[in-house]
């Protein structure tokens, strides 16, 4: 049975996913730009493009081993969080309907749980993940406005203690990482886009620290939305 401090921390992790939800929605409608004329031949994807993006990254609350390999509880895992994503992505090859891209990205990840009441006998939680990657993407669409999926593979860093304490190796140990997602992108101005991206992060597992199991292989979930500029 979860205590009333593991409640409020499940209902604010629910409480951001509608928040970022609502933000993707509104966005898409006040981005929304004019249709093009039908004798208008569709410009091409533009040469580079740089994505800003607020996200939600969904951490695990329900991982025995990696509540183990903190020597947490697995009621004190934090859960979903909010962060940020930076990337840049070059265009160069087209194929038909195809357009093949390369680009790289910086992805930071925050949580934290806050314990309601000393009674709970939980303690509060800090949680941040920064992973850094290489991409290929695979684009549909023109300059007005494309879908894509992509891959790439990285390094992260996954920090889970207590609020204050120091980190630990396990907190700092470089994780290979692979991800794999998708998106689009609507440009309402010329240099100006809306953007959305719902990511994969594959964050293999961590070495063991002393009595304690190394984090488990990890499968992240990510929803990002924000601008694209070019």
């Amino acid at each position: 049975m979860l205590t009333d401090g593991a409640r409020v921390w499940r209902y604010n992790s629910s409480a951001r996913m509608r928040r970022v939800a609502l933000v993707i929605v509104v966005a898409a409608v006040v981005f929304r730009g004019p249709a093009a004329s039908a004798q208008d031949p569709p410009p091409p994807l533009p040469r580079v493009v740089v994505d800003l993006q607020g996200l939600v990254p969904v951490f695990p609350n329900d991982a025995t081993q990696l509540a183990a390999s903190r020597a947490l509880t697995v009621t004190e895992l934090p859960g979903a969080g909010l962060g940020g994503r930076a990337g840049a992505h070059v265009y160069f090859i087209k194929y038909r309907v195809i357009t093949l891209g390369v680009g790289g990205e910086v992805v930071v990840g925050k949580s934290g749980s806050a314990p309601v009441g000393a009674s709970s006998g939980l303690v509060p939680v800090d949680e941040r993940l920064i992973t850094m990657a290489s991409q290929v993407s695979f684009n549909f669409g023109s300059g007005h406005g494309w879908s894509y999926l992509s891959g790439g593979i990285g390094r992260s860093r996954w920090s889970l203690h207590p609020s204050g304490a120091a980190d630990t190796s396990a907190d700092t140990e470089s994780l290979p990482t692979v991800n794999y997602g998708g998106g689009a992108r609507w440009f309402a101005k010329s240099h100006l886009a809306f953007s959305f991206d719902v990511r994969i992060y594959e964050i293999q597992p961590g070495t063991a620290v002393g009595a304690r199991p190394g984090s488990p292989r990890t499968r992240l979930f990510t929803v990002g939305a924000g601008i694209s500029l070019k």
